[in-house]
């Protein structure tokens, strides 16, 4: 842990209760990032800064490097830079000292670092999906760490600490943990399987840093500084920035000043020391989805706190996984912001953590909720999840980096829940990704295919992948495709395989038809929430082809969050476009088709 010498404890031990972003330069400190037990980032120069009185001398030793900083600026800023180091797992100690003023981290090993970055499908912790007991049972992991940045430290400014609140929960040690069966089991599932896997096929030390937000829209996870980038988010940012400046913050204070009132008049009957008694709300601990800029749902809200905070620490890469909050039937389902978005998004890591090649794997919207059949084909098919899975994939693409990026499906792992409980199988998908592609470990398998041509040809259409895509089974029917004329209704479609001689050409060609759609001009696959679909690459199970579709239907006319109309417009068009639906169901049930 943080080791501050005696006769300063009781300093500290204040400074910490108050929040270490509140200090002001008359003290030593690190940033919050860094503490016992951490993960360092190998192979890439290690960076150290925080902040003591302004023109003071900070030493620093980090193993048998050492440098001596100065504490410059209004803040007393002081960073060092110490040359790279290969992976090690023996503990090393860090120690920062200003004049009398000690701080001493141990056991910092260094390996590898991954962020785990989304919304609550990311967070979900190991002790609620399948599989979490044979999974902790193997989690005694002494190279893994791990530490959590806690939902409610978003921000609408750009944030340069970590609080001691904004840490690994309600426990009172904020140093990064050691990965136990305990730790695991409150780790995010998608990060414990991701990371574990990596450690055991690597055997060096692997560090997550778990800063998902629940309920966290894209708007909010983007780097602020890239909004400018592009007229549409640049023109939402400022409808953001307008909200923010024109907030009634004596209005939005009203009712949980009124419920603090009866909650410390109750407490005090009771006889509660008031020592012990709620703090009263401020402006800044006002936490409300109506706060705007700092609400999850706003402009960088996320990052600034919660990602952003801690650039300048030099990491491996980041797996994400988002994409409820952008999906729902109402304004916020903005297929072509999103897309704008994740580009920008992917972009900004890059520049905020000095690494243009940073790896990324964005897994796909996961498929909760009612799945699709054949008995509901169609109406399930009209999709807001579809849409945002495909902004996802291209957004990702439009990086223009598929040495170092994936995108890689979820959506054949279907539970009837907002949270569904298989995320080992995700976790499995982003380690294979990995060490395939980014460690080169080339006997894991690891694939992905994508869509060649569509060509109509004698009333159906072709399709032609650059891989054969098939079951896993190798024998079932081929599902989950859909067929539309110029009308753009798309009904169920069949679908098999072109027989060829060839055995290197075999189940890369699909004929798709319908006898409800004499003359198709577009098919789509997997096009739902929780979608038919059951094509694999190669028929590997854990390789699911993604979604696609060859229309440019847009889902509603896309309205901008800054449309006072705009929930009205969108949902006059999703009542037209669900009735479409309906009878596309209908009219197929009615032809037996």
């Amino acid at each position: 842990m943080k080791k501050p010498n005696c006769f300063l404890f009781g300093f500290l031990l204040l400074t910490l209760m108050l929040g270490q972003g509140l200090f002001a330069a008359d003290m030593l400190k690190t940033h919050g990032i860094f503490r016992s037990n951490m993960v360092l980032q190998r192979d890439k120069p290690i960076t150290i800064w925080g902040w003591a009185p302004a023109g003071s001398e900070v030493k620093i030793s980090f193993g048998k490097q050492s440098a001596i900083a100065k504490a410059g600026g209004e803040k007393g800023r002081w960073q060092v830079t110490f040359e790279s180091q290969p992976a090690n797992s023996q503990g090393q100690e860090l120690l920062v000292k200003a004049g009398e003023e000690v701080i001493r981290m141990e056991n910092i090993l260094i390996g590898d670092v991954w962020v785990m970055n989304g919304q609550s499908n990311m967070a979900f912790a190991l002790k609620a999906v399948y599989q979490n007991a044979l999974e902790s049972a193997q989690a005694h992991l002494p190279l893994m760490r791990h530490i959590r940045i806690n939902s409610y430290a978003e921000s609408e400014h750009v944030e340069t600490d970590l609080e001691e609140k904004d840490l690994n929960g309600n426990d009172p040690d904020k140093n990064w943990k050691v990965v136990t069966p305990e730790v695991a089991l409150d780790m995010g599932a998608i990060g414990y399987v991701f990371g574990s896997r990596l450690h055991r096929a690597l055997q060096i030390p692997i560090g997550i840093i778990d800063n998902s937000r629940g309920g966290a829209s894209l708007e909010s996870l983007v780097p602020r500084h890239k909004f400018k980038e592009h007229p549409m988010a640049a023109e939402y940012l400022a409808w953001v920035d307008k909200r923010y400046a024109e907030f009634d913050w004596d209005e939005a204070l009203k009712k949980p000043l009124e419920k603090w009132e009866k909650t410390v008049a109750d407490q005090r009957k009771k006889g509660v020391a008031e020592d012990n008694l709620p703090p009263k709300p401020t402006r800044e601990t006002l936490r409300s989805w109506n706060v705007p800029g700092r609400s999850p749902s706003d402009a960088a809200s996320c990052y600034n706190g919660m990602f952003g905070v801690f650039k300048g620490l030099n990491i491996k890469g980041v797996a994400f996984h988002q994409g409820f909050n952008n999906a729902m039937m109402n304004t916020s389902c903005k297929p072509k912001l999103y897309r704008i978005l994740m580009k920008l998004m992917v972009d900004g890591w890059r520049e905020d953590f000095n690494d243009p090649q940073l790896p990324v794997a964005i897994i796909g919207l996961c498929a909760g909720g009612k799945a699709q059949t054949r008995l509901n084909f169609e109406e399930l098919g009209f999709s807001t999840a579809a849409y945002i899975r495909e902004s996802q994939r291209l957004g990702l693409a439009d990086a223009k980096d598929v040495t170092n990026t994936a995108f890689i499906p979820s959506y054949d792992q279907k539970i009837p829940q907002l949270h569904t409980k298989k995320k080992k199988e995700l976790g499995l998908r982003s380690a294979r990704w990995a060490l395939k592609t980014i460690y080169g470990m080339d006997d894991v398998v690891w694939d992905t295919a994508k869509l060649v041509s569509a060509t109509p040809e004698d009333g159906k259409i072709l399709l032609t992948f650059d891989k054969p895509v098939l079951p896993d089974d190798f024998g079932s029917e081929l599902e989950g495709f859909s067929l539309a004329d110029k009308s753009g209704v798309h009904y169920l479609a069949h679908a098999e395989h072109v027989q060829v001689r060839d055995k290197k050409e075999r189940n890369k060609q699909i004929l798709v038809f319908s006898p409800l759609v004499k003359e198709p001009v577009s098919v789509r696959y997997a096009w739902a929430r929780a979608p038919m679909g059951n094509l694999k690459v190669d028929g590997v199970p854990w390789q699911p082809l993604h979604s696609f579709r060859t229309d440019a239907i847009d889902f509603t006319p896309e309205v901008a969050h800054q449309d006072p109309d705009g929930k009205t417009k969108n949902s006059e068009a999703i009542k037209a476009l669900k009735a479409q639906a309906a009878e596309a169901l209908k009219a197929r049930n009615e032809q037996g088709g």
